[in-house]
């Protein structure tokens, strides 16, 4: 009896231990920025407390992490004019640490009904360290932590950025900072007690209300990012376009490795910005008429219905009058008789409303929803729009025939792109995302998981028209001049008027160029799309973009070292 007591009396006393030593690894390791951003709270003046906000990562290509927004901590240089006795001298006593106007430091300082007066903020330890050793009274240092891209200017349009929403509260305004605001932000106290309450306390209990918080882990790849950025800008530097944007994403499971626009920003000096407009993301929020891009799209759906394959033949004589609007090749030349293969190679706009006039209006307009071209693609980034393809829902054959060749429609490029996607990948529409996991402050993880994709179009087209879009590069594009030996790449320009903003029709000499691909062909690692926004001085696609296009494939063959295919 008295063992068995002893027993029990033992089992108690480690299972405490335990519990104890259980808790303590929740409290400093799992919850241990808390207690220091606690801790940071000596140097914060009265009433405030230390910002404090998760982090964002890129992924490396070896799966490293790679920081791409955290916190900065340096300190703040306060006064309180109440207490200081002579300003000159207090100004001169800074005068040999760090640089500062005086007129504004004695309009402050001298400010005797004020007792708080901001001079300098985001000072290393050094300076804050120089200026305590003064002893001046009135003369404060406080702690303070800030939003850090380490990047700058990379993936800008994607991260986004924080400021203050309302009153002193701080968030994500735009960008993943402000999609993901519910995770990243940081409660002040949140479901924290006294230590030795922490300990006994039961952990589900504690942490009700803590699962949102984490940090956030992304699919883009840094390099790649920054290697689209740099061709995005010489495009730019080019062109003088008014607009350039580019997209790689993994066509089977829409991770996005790159989403790019120029011009862009610094994240970092986002406030410093006179125009507003460069805080705009086109990849989601823009429609454009994105022109032959869209013509492979057609050509599917076609093959894919069993009303045309790649040897059918029509008769071209380089225009074609539908419902009495006449419909004309971009040179004006007829061809005579050719195939699907040569109407994809030659770009031919009568070719592709023959393919349209055997789809039929509503077959036509099935496989556009069925597309995704009219909707959101849900991906997870603020402010998505749909695409605009109310013109296909009439029953006028010349708009399902302009569309067939990617005028009279307007898509967004991200829907552009999970679209196109469907051409290489087997036939499914992917679901496009930035986000590849969310490390919670509870210790767990969460995968996201985009929905089960949808099949738009069966292997066979798929096979099928990836093997047209090969002859286009191999035969067609610059005449074959720039297809990489051993290589298969599947690609197709786009050259679209642009539409006028104030009146019907289209400007003469504003053009939209695009370009998609993706590579090895058959098994695509990778689809790289790619826009600009009239560029000065070349009417065609493959003058601006065919160059930036085969120079990305390269480098990412190279960077992942994919191995010939052919």
């Amino acid at each position: 009896m008295k063992s068995s007591r002893i027993f029990f009396i033992g089992f108690f006393v480690i299972a405490c231990a335990l519990l104890f030593v259980g808790r303590l690894y929740y409290l400093q390791i799992m919850y241990g920025d808390h207690f220091r951003n606690k801790a940071d709270r000596q140097y914060t003046k009265q009433g405030d407390t230390i910002f404090n906000r998760g982090s964002i990562f890129f992924s490396a290509k070896d799966g490293s992490l790679v920081s791409a927004a955290t916190l900065k901590t340096g300190y703040t240089l306060a006064l309180n004019p109440k207490l200081i006795e002579y300003p000159e001298d207090v100004y001169n006593s800074f005068s040999d640490i760090f640089e500062l106007s005086e007129e504004d430091f004695l309009l402050k300082a001298t400010k005797v009904n004020d007792s708080y007066e901001e001079i300098a903020k985001r000072l290393d330890t050094d300076t804050k360290t120089r200026i305590e050793s003064l002893k001046l009274a009135g003369v404060n240092v406080y702690k303070e932590k800030w939003r850090y891209y380490p990047y700058g200017k990379i993936a800008a349009h994607t991260l986004g950025f924080v400021g203050y929403k309302e009153e002193n509260e701080i968030g994500g305004l735009y960008g993943l900072e402000k999609y993901y605001n519910d995770t990243l932000s940081r409660s002040s106290e949140g479901a924290y007690q006294n230590f030795f309450a922490e300990i006994f306390l039961n952990l589900s209990e504690s942490l009700k209300g803590k699962k949102s918080e984490g940090d956030i882990v992304l699919t883009i790849e840094p390099t790649v990012q920054e290697e689209l950025e740099n061709r995005l800008q010489k495009i730019e530097d080019t062109w003088k376009s008014d607009l350039s944007g580019g997209v790689i994403m993994d066509p089977y499971t829409g991770e996005i490795y790159a989403l790019a626009l120029a011009p862009t920003f610094d994240l970092n000096a986002y406030s410093s910005e006179k125009d507003f407009r460069v805080f705009g993301n086109p990849i989601i929020q823009g429609v454009y008429e994105m022109g032959s891009i869209v013509k492979p799209l057609a050509m599917a759906a076609g093959i894919d219905a069993g009303v045309v394959t790649p040897e059918t033949t029509f008769t071209d004589k380089g225009s074609v009058t539908i419902d009495g609007a006449k419909i004309s090749n971009f040179d004006g030349r007829g061809r005579g008789e050719v195939n699907m293969q040569k109407v994809l190679n030659d770009s031919l706009n009568t070719g592709m409303a023959f393919v349209a006039s055997r789809l039929g209006n509503k077959q036509l307009t099935d496989y556009y929803v069925s597309l995704g071209l009219g909707e959101e693609t849900g991906i997870d980034l603020p402010g998505e729009v749909y695409g605009k393809i109310e013109n296909l829902f009439n029953n006028r054959a010349v708009e399902h025939a302009t569309a067939a060749f990617g005028q009279g429609i307007a898509l967004t490029p991200i829907a552009t792109v999970r679209a196109l996607s469907a051409l290489g990948n087997g036939g499914i529409l992917p679901n496009p995302h930035v986000v590849k996991r969310i490390d919670y402050t509870t210790g767990l993880s969460k995968e996201v998981t985009a929905s089960e994709p949808t099949r738009v179009f069966s292997e066979k087209t798929s096979e099928t028209i990836t093997r047209m879009l090969v002859n286009v590069v191999d035969e067609a594009l610059l005449k074959g001049t720039v297809k990489i030996p051993r290589y298969s790449v599947a690609a197709k320009t786009g050259t679209a008027q642009i539409a006028r903003t104030t009146e019907r029709g289209y400007y003469d000499d504003r053009y939209l160029h695009s370009f998609f691909g993706y590579f090895p062909a058959y098994k695509p690692r990778f689809i790289i799309f790619l826009f600009t926004v009239y560029p000065k001085g070349a009417e065609y696609a493959s003058h601006t973009l065919t160059e930036p296009f085969m120079d990305m494939t390269k480098f990412l063959i190279s960077y992942y070292s994919i191995p010939p295919d052919r």
